[in-house]
């Protein structure tokens, strides 16, 4: 019978054990994830390599509860992710920074609108202190002087770094990155990366990029390395 991660097993934010992962069922069931073992730390700086097609982004949304773990233990935050429900895969979202290759922010709104809008999670907060937090946040990456800058008036370096701040406006406690320097030249991508850095140093805030960009392999504290779904290395 499969046994799942306890709250308070581990000190480690995520902690992975055995994951298997499949796509389908039946004669179409792919496996995509074979005995995936890991841990990561408060302040760590993992990235995750590999090929396309090895299991990289599939990983990367079962960590961020984006998708239901059947078989084998994870805890993310110190929560038992193993057959959770809708309600506590969202508990655990809230808890987590979301980065991605494509800045996804809203064309119609501003930068600081663009941090503002997470905020619509916690109903709690005051609007004034909502536009001071965006306002902080967006001067915190760099770009106080263009907290009103719709994304169309911004670079692509830019861009990204308000979705830096737009994924920092809840506090996470983990952030997770997809590609985040691959739509970027070289200098705005080791300026996101910097930044990524900092802030994880800063906050505590451990943080799992997966990349191809291997202009950015030296921030690392350890790389895991995938091939045809299983970590290669770095473990």
């Amino acid at each position: 019978m499969q046994t799942s991660i306890q709250s308070g097993d581990s000190n480690s934010v995520v902690r992975a054990k055995d994951i298997q992962f499949a796509f389908g069922e039946g004669e179409l069931r792919k496996q995509i994830l074979f005995d995936v073992s890991f841990q990561i730390e408060a302040g760590e700086i993992v990235l995750l390599t590999g090929p396309s097609g090895s299991g990289k982004t599939t990983l990367l949304t079962l960590i961020g509860a984006l998708r239901q773990i059947r078989e084998g233990e994870l805890s993310v935050l110190s929560r038992s992710l193993h057959q959770a429900t809708a309600t506590e895969l969202m508990l655990v979202r809230r808890q987590i920074g979301f980065i991605f290759q494509q800045h996804n922010l809203l064309p119609f709104l501003t930068a600081r609108a663009n941090v503002e809008l997470m905020f619509d999670l916690h109903p709690e907060i005051p609007k004034a202190e909502v536009r001071r937090r965006a306002s902080d946040l967006l001067e915190s990456v760099g770009l106080g002087d263009r907290l009103d800058y719709h994304p169309d008036r911004l670079s692509g370096g830019q861009k990204q770094r308000v979705a830096v701040a737009r994924a920092l406006a809840a506090e996470p406690k983990l952030l997770l990155a997809d590609e985040p320097t691959a739509a970027l030249d070289s200098q705005s991508g080791r300026d996101v990366v910097e930044l990524l850095r900092n802030l994880a140093r800063t906050r505590g805030c451990p943080i799992l990029m997966v990349t191809h960009d291997s202009r950015v392999l030296d921030v690392a504290d350890r790389i895991l390395h995938m091939e045809d779904g299983r970590i290669q290395s770095g473990v």
